[in-house]
């Protein structure tokens, strides 16, 4: 059931603009590494010189295929790019090479957890690959703009949804799985902060059982969190609208970070404004069976996939699976670690606590990657082993655990340069109970006479003297009889 907002239904539709990871632009040479000298990055056809033609990236096409195929869409055997034409100081050649009419890919869809918790599948009409524009800047002097065309094209997928979405919640849900999928497949790096994905987001209210109302679009949002504030603002700014008489018009808006409103850019565009038509200088991509079969097979298990077998293989919550997924370098590093210990089918659990705690701690706390650790996979595995075979405590555990990050030894040197293994020696541990016992007269009488939570005491004490070595276990258990006696 929709959820209304004052008796109004939203629809969202997003138009995602994925930047292909390949090292040259979508139809000329030039290299598209990040954070260039502006206008370094350009080829003669990057600025439409006279007589140039494009050569089309084959591996920007096999990005394509292969997202294609994780978002459960239909590869088309054969797509087409149009010339869209449009004057910006930034599109030297004065037209955008997309495709309209024969995209590579057609349907599909990704599912995602709604604010109920409740599965929702949002469906998704196309994929087409297009060249980026560069960059037009107009903060470096007052009185002149500047043009960098670093970015001009660059290869870039928009993945367009249909109007499936009903709230920001599912809106920004939706960025996120896409961008998981895309991060997994290696067909985007997703760093919204470095324009490489971008979101434009289609707004629109209407009461149920009547036509959709007109669509604003807001345009280049690159944060999942501005997505949300952007669209929550214009839901809020359309209601207004409407119920104060007015009337929405279809237009293009931009997203102010930090007003949180949104504002008029201009007009929006149909598509007959773009006076689309096929590029002369392009053939028809087709593709055979041989390159879509191979593509398809070589597509890695998908997050969605992969948390089921984590869950059903490794024992681990939902929860836990749904985070060790999320990013495929932390998924496969968990792997590795369970499969480096000496008895993974008793450590995969706390592996996988280990990760999600101490391990992403440090990462957070650090700004580093699970790759830039100071020590080896192996050494977790190791760690958690130690735990579980009682040589150390959880505890001493984490002692251990910040002397590894420090200097990247192995933990069993670490426990043994500071005398950290865990004292389980039931007559070494019945000897410091015992002496805190006749320590501890008033505690004891008070123990005797009902006050039970008191055997805390006891324990915090016995594990006190033995310098937090003792085995919880055998402390436990001896403190049990001596004080039950």
């Amino acid at each position: 059931m929709s959820k209304l907002i004052n008796g109004w239904e939203v629809v969202i539709g997003l138009e995602v603009h994925a930047q292909i990871s390949t090292q040259s632009k979508l139809f000329s040479s030039s290299p598209t590494v990040f954070g260039a000298d502006p206008n370094e990055q350009v080829s003669f056809y990057d600025v439409a010189m006279p007589g140039m033609l494009p050569v089309l990236n084959e591996e920007a096409v096999n990005q394509a295929i292969k997202t294609g195929f994780a978002i459960n869409g239909t590869v088309n055997k054969m797509s087409q790019f149009d010339r869209k034409n449009y004057f910006y100081p930034d599109l030297p050649s004065g037209y955008q090479i997309s495709q309209l009419f024969h995209p590579i890919v057609s349907n599909g869809y990704i599912d995602i957890t709604d604010e109920d918790g409740n599965s929702k599948r949002i469906n998704i009409e196309r994929i087409h690959i297009e060249q980026d524009a560069g960059k037009s800047i107009h903060d470096l002097d007052k009185e002149h703009s500047y043009i960098d065309l670093n970015r001009a094209g660059i290869p870039l997928m928009e993945i367009v949804s249909k109007p499936d979405i009903r709230s920001s919640y599912e809106a920004m849900q939706y960025l996120k799985q896409l961008r998981m999928l895309l991060r997994y497949i290696g067909a985007c790096a997703c760093n919204m902060e470095q324009g490489n994905l971008r979101a434009d987001a289609n707004v629109s209210i209407h009461k149920l059982d009547t036509p959709f109302g007109n669509r604003a679009e807001i345009k280049n949002i690159n944060s999942i969190k501005f997505l949300g504030d952007a669209i929550d603002y214009e839901i809020q700014r359309q209601i207004y609208e409407v119920e104060s008489g007015k009337t929405i018009h279809q237009e293009t808006r931009l997203f102010d970070s930090r007003t949180g409103e949104t504002r008029t850019m201009r007009s929006k565009e149909d598509a007959a404004d773009y006076r689309y038509f096929p590029d002369p200088d392009l053939k028809p991509v087709v593709l055979s069976d041989e390159r879509i079969n191979k593509i398809k097979s070589e597509l890695p298990e998908l997050p969605s996939v992969k948390k089921t077998r984590f869950v059903e293989q490794y024992k681990l919550t939902p929860a836990d699976a749904s985070i060790l997924v999320e990013e495929r370098k932390t998924a496969d590093y968990y792997e590795k670690a369970v499969k480096a210990s000496r008895m993974p089918e008793e450590t995969s659990k706390l592996i996988a606590n280990w990760l999600i705690g101490e391990v992403f701690a440090i990462l957070n706390k650090e700004n580093k990657e699970i790759s830039d650790l100071a020590f080896p996979i192996e050494y977790i595995a190791e760690l958690v082993d130690l735990i579980v075979d009682k040589t150390i405590s959880g505890r001493i555990a984490k002692t251990v655990f910040a002397n590894m990050n420090e200097n990247g030894k192995h933990p069993k040197e670490i426990v043994e340069e500071l005398d950290l293994a865990q004292i389980t020696d039931p007559e070494i541990i019945t000897k410091s109970a015992k002496e805190i016992i006749e320590q501890s007269p008033k505690q004891l009488e008070q123990y005797k006479s009902g006050k039970t939570q008191l055997f805390g005491y006891f324990v915090g004490q016995t594990m006190k003297a033995l310098q937090g070595k003792g085995n919880p276990e055998v402390i436990n258990s001896v403190l049990t009889k001596l004080l039950n006696n």
